[in-house]
């Protein structure tokens, strides 16, 4: 009846798991097909591809009091899952007829449906006429609840948990202002943007292109006064290596046009490329698109500020035009790599020149009613600050966007960091970017900037605030990887001294102190040319391991196993760590991987925990199964660990966290690698032992007391002694078509849980059914590659004891 092409969705899945858009009967029943194999029924309508996309969160009370909270409007035009797309708030291109007419419809909605608490609507919304139709309707908290709390200060869940318990709304009081009530409407004086960040390159032969169903693992938010600062300050959050709103990958016609066309992660970049060379104009840019003529104006408008700087040197630079591109997004390193010039000359100019960012608060009223937020960001549209300077305190640099390797862990030790501050009596400020995180909840702390972690805006943060330190190692890889640059630039560090963070993560000076001090490693040499490498190979023998330094969750560590794959492996690794040196080491075949996590004060350990993985090493300890406390570790093997654990900490003068990986084989026990920081085993630890380890590390960065703390050291023995902790991981392969689910040297998981049993089975069968892993019924296909099929006879007999019905691929069945 409709015609193709057609919209297909699962009923009862999250992320839009099963859906997409077919184009004609076959791919309707190659789609429904699969969509049936996650879903019990299916929906089956017309496709509305181009459509604007907007979304409302409303808020009901039992006595059909209702208000709209916020409205988002998605850069991308519809056929891409929300979670997946570019948003906006509040919505910029909508008129105020259509606003209020979809605003109307929202609430008559809610009443109908009878909604108490809070609910979350999505519409397509005809760009030429008035023409919309309901997409969804989420009775309940749903994904972009969390940035809407976020974008507009006003908390959704703490509001919809007081209206379901029977209260009306105007006796809710409104958490920012303490004087006025939650019923009310926010209206906001800055533009919020939300990008997704994607990991594919981690999956081999995975599609990249992205559509109804969610494939992304995290999202960034900025502030900023004007669309223009507002997707620059995103674009970089995502990640660090981004510049901003400029081409990043170089695309030839054909592709750019492809790009534009099939959505992938990559279209903002395709789209700034076809502005800056000037390829295609705005009109053509939307006609392949479908994306709205305002939002790829103001992305114009940001091209032409770097167009006017481009011929000008540091000096020709005058305040009209570096106060234009800094109120349009641009960065220092941006400003710098246009006119050819550095970082730090382009920061001092401007100081001179009186520009400096203003710190703003988000306060719900647009500066109508007085308010008392802590809840910060900057920009430079702005003659004032709204709060003076903090004089003092510390701050504490969050984690950044989730993505694989590095996760919500990384964001419990930076709020368990600053409620320990806040105990001990010190002011506590943090930075992040990420609205699905704790620590971005302005009641955690004494000031809260959500802002980005890039080293010009922590340094103006910095000498704003007058601040005692900056805490690094509680936040992953982008706080850790801050640190020399921030020393250099006269910023005190708490903790850990810069030079030795920069010891263990430069892997060439890493392996030269470990040999110093006499701990057993692989054999290893530093990359200097490929023709080192191979002879280096052929002496050692295959597999070798190529690594970078400076990298979380083993980006670009590959093991090559001839030398065609060495060759490629080290064209990746040099592209990763184009600054800091790429290690070669021996790969050792069949070890077991032990970890020690730990906490040091002035080199001394004060806390450790001593886990082992059930893979061999050679799967990232993230992908890995842990066990807490290690039940197949010979004393030997522990004692080996506790020696090579006591020499690394005081070589490096530690105060803090640490976590040290080693690799045992036979009589060898051989140290791998050393972080300097948290890392992500830390909270799993911490809850088997009982003991916050990191309210231990922050107390001996402060130099607090932890005596009585019970902490369990390098010669407690047993415990806990009367259960096992098992931590598995959690996989995404299900959602990314094409990948391959295969588990290296590379992190692939994207979460992870852990569960106690009065033994190492029970608590590892425990954690594997709460995963999703389903017992099998009756039958079981069996596939095994031929160095493990001694191995697996006898587990396949179990099997048959067992009563199931096992069946073969060929070459097994042979076997």
């Amino acid at each position: 009846k409709t015609g193709y092409p057609l919209m297909i969705r699962s009923a009862f899945a999250l992320g839009g798991l099963g859906s997409g858009i077919c184009v004609d009967e076959d791919h309707l029943r190659e789609n429904a097909k699969k969509a049936l194999a996650t879903s019990p029924q299916i929906l089956v309508e017309k496709s509305m591809l181009g459509w604007k996309e907007v979304e409302y969160e409303v808020v009901r009370d039992v006595y059909d009091n209702c208000v709209t909270v916020c409205n988002m409007e998605n850069f991308d035009p519809l056929g891409i899952h929300t979670g997946d797309s570019i948003v906006m708030a509040p919505s910029q291109t909508m008129s105020d007829e259509e606003y209020h007419m979809l605003r109307e419809t929202a609430i008559r909605v809610v009443k109908h449906l009878g909604i108490v608490g809070e609910c979350n609507i999505q519409y397509a919304l005809h760009p030429e006429s008035l023409e919309y139709c309901i997409i969804e309707v989420n009775p309940r908290l749903s994904r972009s609840s969390a940035l809407a709390s976020k974008a507009t200060g006003y908390p959704l869940a703490f509001v919809a948990a007081k209206l379901c318990l029977g209260m009306p709304i105007n006796e809710v009081q409104n958490a920012v202002t303490k004087k006025t009530q939650a019923f009310f409407e926010p209206s906001l004086d800055y533009i919020v943007t939300k990008i997704p960040r994607w990991d594919m390159t981690k999956f081999q032969g995975v599609a990249t292109n992205i559509g109804s169903a969610m494939k992304s693992v995290g999202e960034v938010m900025s502030i900023g006064r004007t669309m223009e600062e507002s997707l620059q300050k995103a674009i970089r959050m995502v990640d660090p290596s981004n510049a901003g709103y400029q081409p990043k990958m170089h695309f030839t016609k054909e592709e750019l046009l492809h790009e534009l066309k099939v959505p992938t992660d990559r279209r903002i970049f395709a789209i700034a490329q076809a502005m800056h060379d000037k390829s295609l104009s705005v009109s053509e840019i939307h006609d392949i698109t479908k994306i709205d003529h305002w939002f790829l104006r103001r992305c114009e408008a940001i091209v032409k500020t770097y167009d006017l700087m481009k011929n000008k040197t540091l000096d020709q630079l005058d305040h009209a035009l570096l106060l234009e591109a800094k109120k349009n997004g641009y960065s220092d390193i941006q400003i710098a790599d246009c006119i050819g010039s550095t970082e730090d000359d382009i920061r001092a100019k401007r100081q001179s020149l009186g520009i400096t960012p203003k710190t703003k608060q988000i306060d719900t009223l647009a500066a109508e009613y007085p308010a008392e937020t802590n809840y910060l960001y900057t920009t430079y549209h702005g003659d004032e600050d709204d709060v003076g300077s903090q004089n003092g305190g510390v701050m504490v640099l969050g984690s950044g966007a989730y993505r694989i390797g590095s996760s919500i862990e990384f964001d419990w030790c930076g709020v368990s960091a600053i409620r320990t501050l806040r105990q001990l009596g010190k002011k506590a400020t943090m930075v992040n970017y990420n609205p699905e995180t704790v620590s971005t909840d302005y009641d955690e702390c004494d000031r809260l900037y959500f802002d980005e972690l890039s080293k010009e805006r922590i340094i103006d943060i910095y000498e704003k605030d007058a601040s005692e330190g900056v805490i690094v190692s509680v936040g992953g890889q982008i706080p850790n990887g801050l640190a020399i640059p921030l020393d250099k630039a006269g910023v005190k560090l708490l903790g850990t001294p810069a030079d030795m963070i920069d010891n263990a993560e430069d892997r060439m000076k890493f392996s030269d102190m470990i040999d110093e001090i006499g701990v057993q490693q692989p054999r290893w040499r530093e990359l200097t040319s490929i023709d080192s490498a191979l002879d280096f190979a052929n002496n050692v023998g295959y597999p070798v391991l190529v690594r970078p330094s400076y990298v979380l969750s083993g980006a670009a560590m590959n093991v090559a196993w001839t030398d065609e794959q060495l060759e490629a492996c080290l064209g990746e690794a040099a592209e990763v760590s184009q600054d800091h040196p790429v290690v070669i080491s021996d790969f050792i075949e069949g070890a077991v991987e032990i970890e020690c996590d730990g906490v040091a004060k002035d080199g001394e350990l004060i806390a450790a925990a001593i886990h082992e993985h059930i893979e061999n090493a050679g799967v990232h300890s993230g992908d890995a199964t842990l066990v807490l406390p290690p039940q197949d570790l010979t004393a030997y093997q522990m004692e080996r660990v506790r020696d090579a654990a006591r020499k690394i900490t005081k070589r490096l003068n530690i105060t803090g966290p640490v976590n040290i990986q080693f690799v045992a084989k036979g009589t060898d026990v051989m140290c791998i690698e050393c972080n300097v920081r948290a890392s992500r085993s830390f909270p799993f630890v911490s809850k088997t032992m009982g003991v916050d380890f990191i309210e231990a590390a922050t107390k001996a960065i402060v130099g607090a007391d932890t005596s009585d703390m019970n902490l369990p050291t390098l010669e407690t023995r047993g415990r806990p002694s009367n259960y096992v902790g098992v931590k598995a991981p959690m996989f995404s392969f299900t959602r990314l078509r094409g990948s391959d689910p295969v588990l290296g040297v590379e992190m692939a998981s994207t979460g992870e849980v852990a569960c106690f049993g009065a033994n190492k089975e029970e608590a590892f069968l425990k954690s594997l059914l709460s995963t999703g892993f389903k017992m099998p019924k009756k039958n079981i296909l069996l596939s095994v590659q031929s160095s493990l099929e001694n191995d697996m006879t006898h587990s396949a007999y179990q099997l048959h004891e067992l009563g199931y019905n096992l069946f073969a691929t060929k070459a097994t069945g042979a076997v």
